[in-house]
């Protein structure tokens, strides 16, 4: 089982700002570049790998999606997801029309440090539409409590494909586990949402990040999208949060061996090349 990784966050801080790792002394000090991943999954099977947007402060968002056009091509990177406002009119048209030339495969707005109410708003919608037209999808990074919020989302827009990150966010640590689960049933009806199994094993207690305390939780996700829309990524460097990098990659392994090789590949990096176009 190959994978391709559409969740990887790089860090640059002589040329970007990153306010949001201030308070998590894992992520506040030093780079976090390609070469660092790749030194960390060598022999572990991942044919390549999708920079995520990582969350840079707002006034370094476009200079973050221009830099990482530099790398694509080089060290796995096959392309990006980039940063977008969708929010703002001003600047909303001439910034997706920009990305046509850096690599972007898809775009984002983390959803769960704003206001709730932004993603309800007609500007929000009307630019997420526009991503529609171009033919990228959209991550939706949404908390579980706010699932209901993420449905309303893709219900107005449902000619947009729409990518859940992180499963929905479950509390794994607090076994808050039917409400989240009423969500995530919800999304998975909504043929046009795909979900991305990344991200959870941070989510865990500490050090109670395996494959037997994940696996009801990915098992419910699978039941209820089907291979066919479930999508891989390891969410690095923040993984490093839960499992770390390399053994995320071998839960994800023991996670899916109960499905079929076709299953497999469709999860770990078919859906990958499809959804994301690389």
């Amino acid at each position: 089982m190959d994978f391709i990784d559409t969740h990887q966050h790089l860090i640059w801080r002589e040329r970007l700002g990153y306010g949001w790792t201030a308070g998590i002394p894992t992520l506040a000090t030093g780079d976090f570049t390609p070469e660092d991943y790749q030194a960390q999954v060598k022999g572990l099977g991942i044919g390549g790998t999708i920079f995520m947007e990582c969350g840079v402060d707002d006034a370094d968002h476009q200079a973050e999606a221009r830099y990482v056009a530099t790398r694509v091509g080089r060290d796995g990177i096959l392309g990006q997801i980039a940063s977008c406002r969708p929010e703002t009119e001003e600047g909303f048209d001439e910034w997706l029309e920009e990305c046509g030339g850096l690599h972007v495969r898809g775009f984002r707005r983390i959803l769960h440090v704003v206001p709730d109410e932004m993603s309800q708003t007609a500007t929000f919608r009307r630019n997420l539409k526009k991503i529609g037209r171009k033919g990228l999808p959209f991550d939706m990074c949404f908390l579980a409590r706010q699932l209901p919020i993420a449905e309303a989302l893709a219900r107005a827009c449902d000619g947009q494909a729409l990518v859940l990150d992180h499963c929905g966010v479950p509390d794994i640590a607090g076994g808050a586990f039917d409400g989240w689960a009423k969500g995530i049933d919800r999304l998975a009806a909504l043929p046009h949402v795909r979900v991305k199994l990344s991200g959870i094993s941070a989510y865990c207690a500490p050090g109670a990040a395996s494959a037997e305390t994940l696996k009801p939780w990915v098992d419910h996700v699978i039941d209820r999208f089907g291979a066919g829309r479930v999508v891989w990524g390891s969410d690095w460097p923040v993984v490093l949060l839960g499992s770390g990098l390399a053994p995320w990659i071998e839960i994800t392994r023991e996670l899916l061996s109960s499905l079929s090789p076709d299953e497999q590949a469709t999860i770990a990096s078919r859906n990958a090349r499809r959804i994301y176009g690389v």
